[in-house]
């Protein structure tokens, strides 16, 4: 009798490292009998970007040893064993479609530059006949169903979000079949250490807005916590503007942005908590965020430009200041506006700062001492637990008001106006500016008057 012949299909993991609602792993357990797993660290993310900073610091390296460690055990769960390698994802890919055989590999699909050139250099190391299925698993609504070409994704967002909210379902979450034991392998790489990424082990401060661990794990135990245990989703739009304390916010956006998590799984965590407790404007607000998102990633699904380039060409034009000694002062957090500095060092010293925050240190960087927001863009990728190039670019472009739905070039986030309005006791400047804890609020509060006579000239 004839031995029926298997099929090994292997699943590579970018930025979707989660089993829950996996799109790509589900499609590779349905259509294979043997399932193989890797996770590469791309020695390429570790070069540097256009303006000298890493493309990964410590931060978001950290937290991804942390994910992918957490997504081996889940694999483990499912029968499946998870290969890893700091190395070049070409060389890898080939040899193991070589090692095992495969015939299929599985990936989220991706559209930035960098990522397609690393899918088109496997592409060009392995047999025509092994087939790379390709999924966009990162959105909240998923792209074959709208109904519009991205060349005419309306470039204002509430445009965007009725035109999904009224005509498109969002689809359903995939469960993930455990396979038997026999699909294990035998496994000899190991997952690197952050030595080994060329990086040194760090603490960070005790009172970090972000205390989390990276991992689909962690990532479930957050939502649990903020949504269920302390019911915190209820009051998400009042209080997401806060600055200090893990609890203002939901802090979801690092897990999503290396697909710990799914935004459909938020999104029906949400549905969850209403069916229990309500719906109001906070529950909403979190699904308005994750369309947001999308919004961003449609954009530069449509118009891969944007990342180096305005996206309203007039900008392109605009004569920036190329002063090394304000962008230190700028990324140190040493410009001597304590809100400011408060943000940047938060960065520097958690690898997260609050979009609040983000707000007001970009309006600072791009429109009082006229830096290119690329030079702000390219340090925040590097420095962010949660950089996602979209939401990143997105923001920074709206800030500067080059992008889709942006600000108007004139208006500014006045950081003492803000300060006042988002930390009117001085909490968070004292916090991460500790110089200043022995000065009155009044005084912080008043800086700009309190101090007329500081020197402007010093940051020209």
């Amino acid at each position: 009798m004839q031995q029926k012949q298997t099929s090994t299909g292997l699943i590579w993991f970018q930025n979707n490292l989660r089993v829950t609602n996996n799109s790509s792993l589900f499609d590779c357990c349905k259509k294979h009998d043997k399932v193989i797993a890797v996770y590469i660290f791309d020695k390429h993310i570790f070069n540097n970007a256009v303006f000298e900073f890493p493309k990964i610091d410590k931060f978001r390296a950290k937290f991804l040893l942390e994910s992918v460690t957490d997504l081996k055990q889940q694999l483990a769960n499912l029968n499946i064993t998870l290969l890893s390698y700091f190395d070049y994802s070409d060389v890898v890919i080939s040899n193991l479609c070589k090692e095992f055989q495969i015939s299929e590999i599985f990936i989220q699909k991706e559209w930035t530059s960098e990522e397609i050139e690393i899918v088109n250099h496997v592409r060009e190391k392995i047999s025509s006949e092994i087939t790379i299925a390709e999924t966009y698993d990162q959105f909240l609504y998923h792209p074959n169903d709208i109904e519009i070409s991205f060349a005419d994704i309306p470039k204002v967002f509430t445009l965007f979000r009725k035109h999904l909210e009224k005509n498109i379902a969002i689809r359903n979450e995939v469960k993930i079949p455990k396979k038997l034991a026999d699909n294990l392998i035998d496994n000899k790489t190991e997952i690197p250490t952050l030595h080994q990424l060329g990086f040194e082990k760090f603490e960070q401060p005790t009172f970090s807005a972000f205390p989390f661990a990276g991992g689909e794990t962690s990532a479930h135990k957050r939502i649990e916590h903020y949504f269920f245990e302390t019911k915190k989703l209820g009051f998400y739009k009042q209080t997401r503007n806060g600055l200090v304390g893990t609890d203002y916010s939901s802090k979801l956006s690092a897990w999503l942005a290396n697909g710990s998590i799914s935004a459909k799984t938020i999104y029906y965590k949400v549905k969850e908590y209403e069916q229990q407790f309500g719906s109001n404007q906070s529950t909403y607000w979190l699904i308005f965020e994750l369309i947001w998102r999308d919004f961003y990633a449609n954009i530069l699904f449509s118009f891969p430009e944007v990342l180096g380039s305005a996206m309203k060409p007039a900008y392109n034009k605009i004569k920036w200041s190329s002063s090394t000694k304000n962008i230190e002062a700028w990324k140190s957090g040493q410009t001597g506006f304590p809100i400011v500095d408060a943000g940047m060092r938060q960065l520097n010293q958690t690898g997260y700062m609050h979009n609040r925050a983000r707000l007001i240190v970009a309006s600072f960087l791009v429109k009082t001492l006229m830096i290119d927001w690329r030079v702000g863009e390219e340090y925040f990728a590097s420095q962010l637990r949660d950089y996602d190039p979209a939401s990143n670019n997105g923001n920074w472009q709206w800030v500067a008001g080059s992008g889709a739905d942006s600000q108007p070039y004139f208006r500014i986030f006045n950081p003492w106006e803000q300060t006042k309005s988002h930390d009117p006791n001085c909490e968070y400047i004292t916090t991460w500016v500790p110089e200043l804890d022995d000065l009155s609020n009044k005084v912080i509060l008043n800086w700009d008057t309190e101090f007329k006579n500081y020197d402007m000239d010093e940051l020209n």
